[in-house]
C-alpha cells in the first residue's frame, strides 16, 4: 500500500504500539509494593538522603533526592499519561463535535450565536481558568470542613472523609479545564463541514424519507464531516499531556508524574562547575519521555490526515 510507503506513516503507529504496549506492561516491569494501593513514587533508599544517585542495580535510572526511583515514576507516568491524554481529548472532542454538529443542522440565528459562545471561550486564558479553578476547589474544600493542599495530604479534624470532602479533593483542576476550554476547535471544525453537507441530495432525501435529526446527524453528517476532527484529536493527545507536565512543573496544578519528575530534579540540572551531564537523570528520561510521547502522537495524526486524504500522499 502507498500508505506504508511513507516512513512516517508506520511509525508513528509503531511507536504508539510500543508505548501503548509498556503502558500495559508497567506493572511486570516496575511492580508495586503494594498492588492494592498503586503508587507513582517509590523509595530505594534512605528518604534522608538528599543527594540523587546514579543509575544502579537498584534503580535503573538513578535517584531522585530522597531516594526516589526514576525508572518507576517514568513507567508509571507512561500509564498516566495515556488515560490523561486520552480521557481529556475524548470527552473535549465528543462534546465539540456534537456541539458544532448540531448548531450547523439547526442554521441560521442559532448556528450564529453558538459559534459565538465557542469564540468566547476561545478568547479565555487557559492558565486563568486553572488558576480561578484551583482556588474555587480549595476554597470549597475547607467550605466542609477540612483542610488540605491539592496534590498534597487530605487532613480532616475528625479523621473521617465523606464522599463529597474526597470527590472534591480527587478533582484535577488541570483536567477538567483543558476539557471544558479544548473543544472549540472541534466543534468549528465539524461546524464549517456539516453545513457544506446539509443540504447535500442524500441529506435532503433521508429528511424526505422520514429519518429523525439525531439519525440524520449521526448517521449521515458526522461519519462525513468526522475525519478532520480524529486527526486533530490524535494530534492533541500528546499536546494535553504536555500542558499537564507544564503546569505540575510550574506549580499551578495538576498530577503529572512527568512534570513532578522535572519538578523534583530542576535544582540538579546544572552541576558542580557548570556540568549539565553530571545528574543528566534527574532531567533527561522524564524529557525524553514528553519528547518522544508527543511526536509519537503527532506522527500519527499526520499518518491518519493522509490515511483520510490520499490525494496528498505523493
Amino acid at each position: 500500500m502507498q500508505f506504508f510507503s511513507h516512513w512516517r506513516n508506520w511509525l508513528g503507529l509503531v511507536l504508539i504500539a510500543y508505548l501503548g504496549g509498556l503502558a500495559v506492561a508497567t506493572p511486570s516491569i516496575a511492580p508495586q509494593n503494594d498492588p492494592a494501593n498503586p503508587q507513582i513514587w517509590k523509595q530505594v533508599g534512605r528518604a534522608s538522603d538528599p543527594l540523587p544517585h546514579p543509575p544502579n542495580n537498584i534503580a535503573l535510572l538513578g535517584t531522585l533526592p530522597n531516594q526516589y526511583d526514576v525508572f518507576f515514576a517514568l513507567m508509571w507516568g507512561l500509564r498516566q499519561a495515556f488515560q490523561f491524554g486520552l480521557m481529556v481529548t475524548l470527552i473535549a472532542a465528543l462534546f465539540g463535535i456534537l456541539f458544532g454538529a448540531s448548531s450547523a443542522y439547526v442554521g441560521g440565528v442559532v448556528n450564529n450565536a453558538m459559534m459565538r459562545v465557542s469564540d468566547a471561550f476561545m478568547a479565555i486564558p487557559i492558565i486563568a481558568v486553572i488558576v480561578f479553578a484551583r482556588g474555587i476547589i480549595t476554597v470549597l474544600l475547607n467550605s466542609f470542613g477540612l483542610w488540605a493542599s491539592l496534590g498534597g495530604t487530605l487532613w480532616v479534624p475528625d479523621g473521617t472523609i465523606t464522599t463529597m470532602q474526597q470527590f472534591l479533593y480527587d478533582l484535577d483542576p488541570v483536567m477538567w479545564s483543558l476539557i471544558l476550554f479544548s473543544w472549540m476547535p472541534y466543534a468549528r471544525l465539524v461546524n464549517a463541514s456539516v453545513l457544506r453537507l446539509r443540504n447535500v441530495e442524500f441529506i435532503t432525501s433521508a429528511r424526505a424519507l422520514g429519518a429523525g435529526h439525531a439519525r440524520i446527524i449521526l448517521r449521515h453528517l458526522l461519519p462525513n464531516a468526522i475525519s478532520p476532527e480524529i486527526v486533530l484529536a490524535a494530534r492533541d493527545v500528546g499536546g494535553m499531556v504536555i500542558i499537564q507536565a507544564t503546569f505540575t512543573f510550574i506549580g499551578l496544578g495538576g498530577y503529572s508524574p512527568w512534570g513532578e519528575l522535572l519538578s523534583r530534579g530542576r535544582n540538579w540540572i546544572v552541576g558542580p562547575g557548570g556540568n549539565p551531564l553530571m545528574y543528566w537523570w534527574t532531567y533527561v528520561p522524564a524529557t525524553l519521555a514528553l519528547i518522544l510521547f508527543s511526536i509519537s502522537w503527532n506522527f500519527l495524526g499526520d499518518s491518519l490526515n493522509e490515511w483520510f486524504n490520499p490525494r496528498k500522499m505523493g
